[in-house]
C-alpha cells in the first residue's frame, strides 16, 4: 500500500491532486445543473469552442486561459445570436458553432509548425504541470461558482422544473439561463488546464451522473459529485503514475467509469433491497 501511494509524496503530484480536487468541486456544482437541465451538448460545445482562443493566445504569447475565456464567451454569445436572429433551434445553433470553432482551432494549430507539444497540452491537459498560480485561480473560481450557485439556486430550480411558472413567480428565467451558461463557461475554462478541452466534459458529467444515483436533493448531489470527482482525480493520478499513461485522459476516463460503476452498484443494491422486501412479505403472509 505504501508503494502504491508513493506518488503523493512528490510535490508536483500533490499540486496536481489539489488542482484536480478544485476542478472536481467546480464541475460537481456546475455539472449537476448540466445533467438536470440536459445541457451536456452545450458543455461539450463550450469545451471545443475554447480551442481557437487558446491556440491564438499561445501563438501570441499571452496566457492561454484568457484566450479560452474570450473564445468560450464568444461561443455563448454566438449561440444566443443564432437562436434569436437566425431562428434556429438550440441544438442546431450549438452544432454549427461547435464544428466551426473546432475547425478554426485546428486551422490555427496546423498553420504553425512549432505547435505540436502545445496542441497536446491543449487537447488533453497537463495537470502535472499545474503551477501555484493555477491553484489560486481555481480556488477563486470555485468560490465564485459556489456563491453564484447558492444565490441563484431558487431560480435555477424553478427554471429546470417549469420555466413558465418561474416567469409567473418573477424569477426571470432568461437571466437564470444566462447565469447557468456563464457557470458552464466558467467551469469549462477553469477545468481545461487539468484535463484538456477535449476531456473536460468527462469531469463535468461523470461525477454528477454518478452522484445522481445516490441522492435526490440538489445540494447533496453536488456534494457527492465533488467527492466522486476528487476520488477520480486521485485514482486517475495513481493509475497514470504506475501505468505510464496520460494523466488528464486517465482522470477523465476514471470519472466516466465512476458513473458506470455507480449505476451498477445502485442497481445491485436496489435489487437486493427489493429481494429482501419480497422475502419479508412472503414470511409474513
Amino acid at each position: 500500500m505504501s508503494s502504491l501511494l508513493d506518488p503523493f509524496t512528490v510535490v508536483f503530484v500533490q499540486r496536481a491532486l489539489l488542482t484536480g480536487a478544485l476542478v472536481a468541486v467546480i464541475c460537481g456544482v456546475v455539472g449537476t445543473w448540466v445533467v438536470l437541465r440536459g445541457m451536456a451538448f452545450l458543455g461539450e460545445a463550450m469545451a471545443h469552442g475554447m480551442l481557437p482562443g487558446i491556440a491564438v493566445a499561445t501563438l501570441l504569447g499571452i496566457p492561454p486561459v484568457l484566450g479560452a475565456a474570450v473564445s468560450a464567451a464568444g461561443m455563448s454569445l454566438g449561440i444566443g445570436a443564432l437562436q434569436r436572429r437566425g431562428r434556429l433551434s438550440a441544438d442546431t445553433s450549438i452544432g454549427l458553432l461547435f464544428v466551426a470553432s473546432l475547425a478554426l482551432g485546428v486551422i490555427v494549430i496546423s498553420a504553425s509548425r512549432s505547435f505540436a507539444t502545445d496542441a497536446t497540452a491543449i487537447l488533453f491537459g497537463d495537470i502535472l504541470a499545474a503551477a501555484p498560480s493555477n491553484v489560486l485561480m481555481l480556488a477563486i473560481v470555485a468560490v465564485v461558482a459556489l456563491v453564484v450557485a447558492a444565490l441563484g439556486h431558487r431560480s435555477f430550480v424553478a427554471v429546470t422544473v417549469d420555466p413558465r411558472q418561474a416567469q409567473l413567480l418573477g424569477l426571470r428565467p432568461q437571466i437564470a439561463h444566462v447565469l447557468l451558461v456563464g457557470l458552464i463557461t466558467l467551469a469549462v475554462v477553469a477545468a481545461y488546464q487539468a484535463v484538456g478541452s477535449l476531456l473536460v466534459v468527462g469531469m463535468l458529467l461523470g461525477p454528477a451522473v454518478a452522484a445522481g444515483r445516490w441522492a435526490t436533493r440538489i445540494p447533496s448531489i453536488m456534494a457527492i459529485a465533488a467527492v466522486i470527482g476528487t476520488a477520480s482525480v486521485a485514482v486517475g493520478l495513481l493509475i497514470s503514475w504506475h501505468a505510464g499513461t496520460a494523466a488528464g485522459a486517465t482522470i477523465a476516463f476514471v470519472a466516466i467509469v465512476a458513473a458506470a460503476v455507480s449505476a451498477a452498484l445502485h442497481g445491485l443494491f436496489s435489487a437486493h433491497g427489493a429481494g429482501r422486501r419480497h422475502a419479508l412479505i412472503e414470511r409474513t403472509s
